[in-house]
């Protein structure tokens, strides 16, 4: 017989985790003693011991573990459960190997410019958003396209908001689509984030819509948007550089709007699939 701290060094776990699998019925001692309390073990459950730490290791929980061991789990189940751990661990791999890319991109863009970019990126999910909107259609992407038909579009749905008695909830947010005509038209969509019944507000022309969640590298522009292009340019690079390709054209989320326009500071949301 061994006493619990002998067991323990030949297991190589610790005396309170043996003390744990004995609270939760996981690995029983083969005795105790009535007047001290001490855990005595036998050999013959070093075996159960090791199973429990293989099968820790595979990424088991205690609860998971006591059911295989005790026969609870058909092999059928079990193989079932090996499957799901083996899809997890694939996941977490190509995370792991996300994380390289971007440490090796950023790596390189300091041996190449000498310093570190101070327009970091983030990939995150972005959840759903009900937004009002008024909608034009500019010739172009470029800001000098953008300006002329977004600016009226915000100067005019704010004033129109009032007029339905709907308050913005949250952040402006402009998105964009190519226009059905074709030829490098985008539509122009300007927002606010509001918690008004989808559909059109009245007569005044605003919709309001639900933006569908979807995953986006983000970076933050600060100043005018006439000067967005080389935020979205860097964005566009660490994308192509970290393995990504873009999905769609950036949604621009208004985080600060103080009069003077290089005080601005905005959220670009690109969405992004893995290349």
């Amino acid at each position: 017989m061994f006493t619990i701290g002998d067991f323990a060094r030949y297991g190589r776990v610790s005396a309170r985790m043996l003390r744990h699998y004995d609270a939760i019925g996981l690995l029983r001692p083969d005795r105790t003693d009535p007047v001290t309390g001490y855990r005595f073990y036998g050999a013959a459950q070093l075996a159960r011991l090791n199973r429990i730490i293989a099968l820790k290791d595979l990424g088991f929980t205690l609860q998971q573990v006591r059911a295989i061991l005790d026969e609870q789990v058909g092999p059928e189940e079990l193989r079932g459960m090996l499957r799901l751990r083996r899809a997890e661990l694939e996941e977490a791999m190509a995370a792991a190997a996300a994380r390289l890319a971007q440490v090796e991109a950023r790596l390189r863009s300091i041996e190449s410019e000498g310093h570190m970019s101070a327009d970091d990126v983030v990939v995150k999910n972005v959840a759903a958003v009900r937004v009002a909107e008024l909608t034009g259609t500019a010739v172009g992407f470029e800001p000098e396209d953008i300006t002329p038909v977004i600016g009226p579009l915000y100067d005019r749905l704010f004033p129109l908001l009032g007029t339905v008695g709907v308050s913005p909830s949250g952040p402006g947010i402009a998105h964009y689509e190519d226009a059905p005509e074709g030829g490098g038209a985008v539509v122009v969509h300007a927002g606010v984030t509001v918690s008004a019944p989808l559909g059109p507000l009245g007569d005044t022309g605003i919709t309001v819509v639900e933006l569908p969640p979807f995953e986006a590298a983000t970076a933050v522009h600060r100043g005018s948007m006439d000067g967005v292009l080389p935020t979205a340019q860097a964005l566009a690079h660490w994308i192509d550089a970290n393995g990504y390709r873009s999905a769609g054209y950036a949604r621009e989320v208004s985080l600060e709007c103080p009069e003077d326009q290089e005080k601005w500071v905005t959220e670009l949301q690109e969405p992004v699939a893995r290349a």
